[in-house]
Protein backbone atom coordinates (compact mmCIF):
# COMPACT_ATOMS: atom_id res chain seq x y z
CA UNK A 1 0.00 0.00 0.00
CA UNK A 2 1.32 3.44 -0.90
CA UNK A 3 1.68 6.29 1.57
CA UNK A 4 -1.22 8.05 -0.21
CA UNK A 5 -3.46 5.03 0.41
CA UNK A 6 -2.33 4.96 4.05
CA UNK A 7 -3.03 8.67 4.43
CA UNK A 8 -6.53 8.34 3.00
CA UNK A 9 -7.22 5.28 5.16
CA UNK A 10 -6.64 7.46 8.24
CA UNK A 11 -8.91 10.21 6.92
CA UNK A 12 -11.67 7.76 5.95
CA UNK A 13 -11.38 4.88 8.45
CA UNK A 14 -8.29 4.18 10.57
CA UNK A 15 -4.54 3.67 10.51
CA UNK A 16 -2.12 2.04 12.94
CA UNK A 17 1.35 3.54 13.45
CA UNK A 18 4.32 2.35 15.51
CA UNK A 19 5.60 5.35 17.49
CA UNK A 20 7.98 3.37 19.71
CA UNK A 21 10.83 5.67 18.60
CA UNK A 22 9.51 8.31 21.01
CA UNK A 23 11.36 9.36 24.14
CA UNK A 24 9.71 8.57 27.47
CA UNK A 25 11.09 9.92 30.75
CA UNK A 26 9.54 9.67 34.21
CA UNK A 27 9.83 12.60 36.63
CA UNK A 28 8.59 13.71 39.97
CA UNK A 29 6.13 16.57 39.60
CA UNK A 30 8.41 19.01 41.42
CA UNK A 31 11.36 18.36 39.10
CA UNK A 32 9.39 18.40 35.85
CA UNK A 33 7.55 21.59 36.84
CA UNK A 34 10.78 23.56 36.43
CA UNK A 35 11.86 21.98 33.15
CA UNK A 36 8.94 22.89 30.91
CA UNK A 37 6.46 25.74 30.34
CA UNK A 38 3.11 24.52 31.69
CA UNK A 39 1.67 24.72 35.22
CA UNK A 40 1.57 21.02 36.01
CA UNK A 41 0.11 21.53 39.49
CA UNK A 42 -3.21 22.35 37.85
CA UNK A 43 -3.28 18.91 36.22
CA UNK A 44 -5.22 15.99 37.61
CA UNK A 45 -4.15 12.34 37.49
CA UNK A 46 -5.17 10.93 34.13
CA UNK A 47 -4.75 14.26 32.31
CA UNK A 48 -2.34 15.07 29.46
CA UNK A 49 -0.98 18.50 28.51
CA UNK A 50 1.03 19.72 25.53
CA UNK A 51 4.16 21.58 26.61
CA UNK A 52 7.52 22.98 25.53
CA UNK A 53 11.07 22.59 26.78
CA UNK A 54 13.00 25.80 26.16
CA UNK A 55 16.69 26.54 25.68
CA UNK A 56 18.31 29.28 27.82
CA UNK A 57 17.82 31.81 25.01
CA UNK A 58 14.07 31.09 24.85
CA UNK A 59 14.17 28.98 21.69
CA UNK A 60 12.17 25.75 21.75
CA UNK A 61 14.34 22.71 22.36
CA UNK A 62 11.47 20.24 21.88
CA UNK A 63 7.72 20.04 22.17
CA UNK A 64 6.31 17.25 24.32
CA UNK A 65 3.32 15.90 26.19
CA UNK A 66 3.11 15.37 29.94
CA UNK A 67 0.94 12.58 31.37
CA UNK A 68 0.21 12.94 35.09
CA UNK A 69 0.23 9.47 36.64
CA UNK A 70 -0.58 10.34 40.27
CA UNK A 71 0.03 13.02 42.89
CA UNK A 72 3.80 12.97 42.44
CA UNK A 73 4.75 11.22 39.16
CA UNK A 74 4.59 12.35 35.54
CA UNK A 75 5.66 10.97 32.19
CA UNK A 76 7.22 13.22 29.57
CA UNK A 77 6.89 12.09 25.93
CA UNK A 78 8.95 13.75 23.19
CA UNK A 79 9.25 12.89 19.53
CA UNK A 80 13.04 12.83 19.62
CA UNK A 81 15.25 11.07 22.12
CA UNK A 82 17.65 13.22 24.10
CA UNK A 83 19.04 14.06 27.52
CA UNK A 84 15.90 15.42 29.14
CA UNK A 85 16.60 14.14 32.66
CA UNK A 86 14.44 12.04 34.92
CA UNK A 87 14.24 8.26 34.65
CA UNK A 88 14.72 7.02 31.10
CA UNK A 89 11.94 4.55 30.21
CA UNK A 90 11.88 4.82 26.41
CA UNK A 91 12.67 1.18 25.64
CA UNK A 92 10.28 -0.31 28.18
CA UNK A 93 7.13 0.19 26.12
CA UNK A 94 5.68 -0.32 22.67
CA UNK A 95 3.82 2.84 21.61
CA UNK A 96 1.14 2.41 18.97
CA UNK A 97 -0.96 5.22 17.50
CA UNK A 98 -4.47 4.27 16.38
CA UNK A 99 -5.84 7.17 14.35
CA UNK A 100 -8.91 7.89 12.26
CA UNK A 101 -12.71 8.20 12.52
CA UNK A 102 -13.10 4.44 13.11
CA UNK A 103 -10.44 4.32 15.84
CA UNK A 104 -12.96 4.62 18.68
CA UNK A 105 -15.00 1.70 17.39
CA UNK A 106 -11.88 -0.43 17.01
CA UNK A 107 -10.60 0.50 20.45
CA UNK A 108 -13.98 -0.33 22.02
CA UNK A 109 -13.40 -3.98 21.09
CA UNK A 110 -10.20 -3.92 23.12
CA UNK A 111 -11.14 -1.97 26.26
CA UNK A 112 -14.98 -1.79 26.10
CA UNK A 113 -17.44 0.72 24.71
CA UNK A 114 -17.94 2.30 28.15
CA UNK A 115 -14.21 2.99 28.55
CA UNK A 116 -13.98 4.61 25.11
CA UNK A 117 -16.99 6.83 25.79
CA UNK A 118 -15.55 7.90 29.14
CA UNK A 119 -12.13 8.91 27.75
CA UNK A 120 -11.97 12.64 27.04
CA UNK A 121 -9.59 14.43 24.70
CA UNK A 122 -6.13 14.89 26.28
CA UNK A 123 -6.83 12.34 29.02
CA UNK A 124 -5.70 8.74 29.50
CA UNK A 125 -6.80 5.60 31.31
CA UNK A 126 -5.39 2.18 32.12
CA UNK A 127 -7.01 -1.19 31.46
CA UNK A 128 -5.21 -4.46 32.24
CA UNK A 129 -1.72 -3.01 31.79
CA UNK A 130 -2.64 -1.06 28.64
CA UNK A 131 -2.47 2.73 28.91
CA UNK A 132 -4.58 4.60 26.36
CA UNK A 133 -4.36 8.34 25.75
CA UNK A 134 -6.85 10.19 23.58
CA UNK A 135 -4.39 12.24 21.54
CA UNK A 136 -2.76 12.02 18.15
CA UNK A 137 -0.78 13.56 15.32
CA UNK A 138 -3.19 13.14 12.42
CA UNK A 139 -5.94 15.71 12.94
CA UNK A 140 -8.48 12.90 13.41
CA UNK A 141 -10.03 11.16 16.37
CA UNK A 142 -7.17 9.09 17.71
CA UNK A 143 -5.40 7.31 20.51
CA UNK A 144 -1.89 6.43 21.65
CA UNK A 145 -1.54 3.02 23.29
CA UNK A 146 1.31 1.99 25.59
CA UNK A 147 2.04 -1.57 26.61
CA UNK A 148 5.19 -3.31 27.93
CA UNK A 149 7.51 -3.91 24.99
CA UNK A 150 7.34 -7.71 25.21
CA UNK A 151 3.56 -7.55 24.70
CA UNK A 152 3.71 -5.13 21.79
CA UNK A 153 3.64 -7.61 18.88
CA UNK A 154 0.60 -9.40 20.28
CA UNK A 155 -1.25 -6.09 20.77
CA UNK A 156 -0.43 -5.03 17.22
CA UNK A 157 -1.82 -8.30 15.81
CA UNK A 158 -4.92 -7.99 17.96
CA UNK A 159 -5.66 -4.43 16.82
CA UNK A 160 -5.24 -5.37 13.16
CA UNK A 161 -7.54 -8.33 13.65
CA UNK A 162 -10.38 -6.42 15.31
CA UNK A 163 -10.00 -3.48 12.91
CA UNK A 164 -10.00 -5.46 9.68
CA UNK A 165 -13.69 -4.93 8.97
CA UNK A 166 -13.37 -1.20 9.72
CA UNK A 167 -10.77 -0.71 6.98
CA UNK A 168 -7.82 -0.38 9.37
CA UNK A 169 -4.44 -0.21 7.66
CA UNK A 170 -0.86 -0.30 8.92
CA UNK A 171 0.81 3.02 8.16
CA UNK A 172 4.36 4.37 7.98
CA UNK A 173 6.08 7.66 8.62
CA UNK A 174 5.40 9.15 5.17
CA UNK A 175 1.65 9.03 5.85
CA UNK A 176 2.14 10.39 9.38
CA UNK A 177 4.12 13.29 7.93
CA UNK A 178 1.55 14.30 5.30
CA UNK A 179 -1.27 13.97 7.84
CA UNK A 180 0.47 16.24 10.34
CA UNK A 181 1.33 18.83 7.66
CA UNK A 182 -2.34 19.03 6.62
CA UNK A 183 -3.17 19.41 10.33
CA UNK A 184 -0.54 22.09 10.98
CA UNK A 185 1.47 20.18 13.60
CA UNK A 186 5.15 21.02 14.07
CA UNK A 187 7.97 18.47 13.93
CA UNK A 188 11.36 18.34 15.62
CA UNK A 189 14.29 19.20 13.33
CA UNK A 190 11.85 20.85 10.91
CA UNK A 191 9.72 23.63 12.41
CA UNK A 192 11.25 23.04 15.87
CA UNK A 193 14.72 23.87 14.57
CA UNK A 194 16.41 24.91 17.82
CA UNK A 195 16.17 28.61 16.90
CA UNK A 196 12.44 29.33 16.74
CA UNK A 197 10.81 30.57 19.95
CA UNK A 198 7.23 29.78 21.03
CA UNK A 199 5.78 32.96 19.48
CA UNK A 200 7.47 32.30 16.15
CA UNK A 201 5.98 28.80 16.16
CA UNK A 202 2.51 30.11 17.04
CA UNK A 203 2.74 28.33 20.40
CA UNK A 204 3.01 31.29 22.77
CA UNK A 205 -0.10 30.04 24.60
CA UNK A 206 2.09 27.24 25.97
CA UNK A 207 4.50 29.70 27.60
CA UNK A 208 2.25 32.19 29.43
CA UNK A 209 3.89 35.17 31.07
CA UNK A 210 6.93 35.13 28.78
CA UNK A 211 7.76 37.66 26.07
CA UNK A 212 9.51 36.73 22.83
CA UNK A 213 10.89 38.73 19.91
CA UNK A 214 9.25 37.69 16.66
CA UNK A 215 11.50 37.93 13.60
CA UNK A 216 9.60 35.32 11.59
CA UNK A 217 6.36 33.42 12.04
CA UNK A 218 5.25 29.92 11.14
CA UNK A 219 2.69 29.98 8.34
CA UNK A 220 0.77 27.62 6.13
CA UNK A 221 1.79 27.86 2.49
CA UNK A 222 -0.06 26.68 -0.61
CA UNK A 223 2.67 26.12 -3.18
CA UNK A 224 1.72 27.34 -6.66
CA UNK A 225 2.98 26.04 -9.98
CA UNK A 226 4.68 29.30 -10.78
CA UNK A 227 8.26 30.50 -10.74
CA UNK A 228 9.29 32.78 -7.90
CA UNK A 229 9.42 36.55 -8.28
CA UNK A 230 12.24 38.57 -6.70
CA UNK A 231 9.84 41.33 -5.63
CA UNK A 232 7.95 39.03 -3.23
CA UNK A 233 8.83 38.49 0.44
CA UNK A 234 11.00 35.44 1.11
CA UNK A 235 9.64 32.45 3.06
CA UNK A 236 11.56 29.41 4.29
CA UNK A 237 9.84 26.05 3.73
CA UNK A 238 10.39 23.61 6.58
CA UNK A 239 8.00 20.78 5.56
CA UNK A 240 6.20 20.07 2.31
CA UNK A 241 3.87 17.42 0.87
CA UNK A 242 1.29 16.84 -1.79
CA UNK A 243 -1.97 16.70 0.16
CA UNK A 244 -3.98 13.58 -0.75
CA UNK A 245 -6.98 15.09 1.07
CA UNK A 246 -6.98 18.55 -0.51
CA UNK A 247 -5.31 17.76 -3.84
CA UNK A 248 -2.64 20.45 -3.73
CA UNK A 249 0.93 20.96 -2.58
CA UNK A 250 1.07 22.27 0.98
CA UNK A 251 3.96 23.44 3.11
CA UNK A 252 4.78 24.73 6.55
CA UNK A 253 7.39 27.43 6.74
CA UNK A 254 8.60 30.65 8.27
CA UNK A 255 7.47 33.89 6.67
CA UNK A 256 7.89 37.56 7.65
CA UNK A 257 5.49 38.41 10.49
CA UNK A 258 2.34 40.30 9.69
CA UNK A 259 1.61 38.87 6.24
CA UNK A 260 -2.12 38.55 5.64
CA UNK A 261 -3.82 35.38 4.50
CA UNK A 262 -3.59 35.20 0.72
CA UNK A 263 -0.30 37.11 0.52
CA UNK A 264 2.18 35.79 -2.02
CA UNK A 265 5.74 34.85 -1.05
CA UNK A 266 8.68 33.32 -2.89
CA UNK A 267 10.36 30.15 -1.70
CA UNK A 268 12.64 27.56 -3.29
CA UNK A 269 12.29 29.27 -6.65
CA UNK A 270 8.49 29.11 -6.56
CA UNK A 271 5.54 31.22 -5.48
CA UNK A 272 3.38 30.24 -2.50
CA UNK A 273 0.23 31.71 -1.02
CA UNK A 274 -0.01 32.26 2.75
CA UNK A 275 -2.83 30.21 4.28
CA UNK A 276 -4.29 29.78 7.75
CA UNK A 277 -3.34 26.75 9.83
CA UNK A 278 -4.46 24.08 10.04
CA UNK A 279 -5.23 23.44 6.40
CA UNK A 280 -7.52 20.53 7.34
CA UNK A 281 -10.44 20.81 9.77
CA UNK A 282 -9.55 24.40 10.76
CA UNK A 283 -11.63 24.33 13.95
CA UNK A 284 -10.19 20.95 15.00
CA UNK A 285 -13.63 19.46 15.52
CA UNK A 286 -12.70 15.97 14.40
CA UNK A 287 -10.16 15.32 17.16
CA UNK A 288 -12.76 16.30 19.78
CA UNK A 289 -15.70 14.55 18.16
CA UNK A 290 -17.80 11.69 19.55
CA UNK A 291 -15.71 8.51 19.45
CA UNK A 292 -18.66 6.20 18.71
Amino acid sequence: MSSVDEHLAVRRSAGLFDFSFMALHEFSLDVLEGLQTRNLREMKAGQIVYTLLLKPDGAVLIDATVWRLDADRCWLFAGKRGAYGGRERSDEFTILALQGPASGAILSRLISKEAVLSLRYFHFLERNGLRVGRIGYSGELGYELLIPAAEGPALRRRILEVGRNEGLRECGWAAADSLRIESGYVLFDREVDGRANPAELGLERLAPGKAFAVKRRLAGLEVLDELGRPDLPQAQVTSECFSPTLGKTLALGFAPPGLAKGSLVRTNGRIARVASLPFYDPERRRVRGAPL
